[in-house]
C-alpha cells in the first residue's frame, strides 16, 4: 500500500528517484500514465494489469469507457527503476502533467500519484474545505 508524500526533483534528463518507502514494490517494473487533474498515476506492473482486468469488462458501446479507455492506455509507458532507484518520466508525460524541476509524489493506496508541486499545493488548497465533508459523502459509514 502506498501513502505519504515526498518532494524528489526531476533531474536533466527526466527522471526522478522513487521514494524509498515505494521502493521494493516499484522496483520490478511501473506503469506510469495519464492521471486525472493532470497528475501522473503510477501502477506496479501487477496493478495495472488488474485494472486492465476491470476496464476491459466495459462495453465498447459506451463513450465514457472508450475514451478512459483511450487516454489511460495510449498514454501509459511501462518503466524499470534503475540501480539508483531513478525511473525515466517520458517527455510525452512530463508535458501533460506539466513537470520542471519540483515535484511532488504522494502515496494513494493502490497507485503513486506524481504532481507539480504547484499544481498539488493549488489542488490541496481548493480541497481542504471540502475535506470535512467528503468521507461522508463518499465513503458512508467510514467514520
Amino acid at each position: 500500500m502506498f501513502f505519504g508524500t515526498y518532494a524528489p526533483k526531476l533531474d536533466e534528463k527526466g527522471r526522478v528517484i522513487l521514494p524509498a518507502k515505494f521502493r521494493d514494490e516499484l522496483s520490478p517494473g511501473i506503469v506510469m500514465t495519464r492521471g486525472q487533474e493532470n497528475c501522473l498515476y503510477v501502477f506496479t506492473t501487477q496493478e495495472f494489469e488488474a485494472y486492465y482486468t476491470q476496464f476491459s469488462r466495459a462495453p465498447l458501446t459506451d463513450q465514457g469507457a472508450r475514451s478512459f479507455n483511450r487516454l489511460i492506455f495510449s498514454g501509459a509507458s511501462a518503466e524499470m527503476p534503475d540501480k539508483q532507484n531513478r525511473v525515466t518520466i517520458p517527455a510525452n508525460l512530463r508535458s501533460y502533467a506539466g513537470l520542471d524541476r519540483d515535484l511532488t509524489v504522494i502515496g494513494v493506496g493502490t497507485r503513486v500519484e506524481i504532481w507539480d508541486t504547484t499544481a498539488w499545493e493549488t489542488y490541496l488548497a481548493g480541497q481542504e474545505d471540502s475535506f470535512a465533508n467528503i468521507a461522508e459523502e463518499v465513503i458512508p459509514g467510514l467514520m
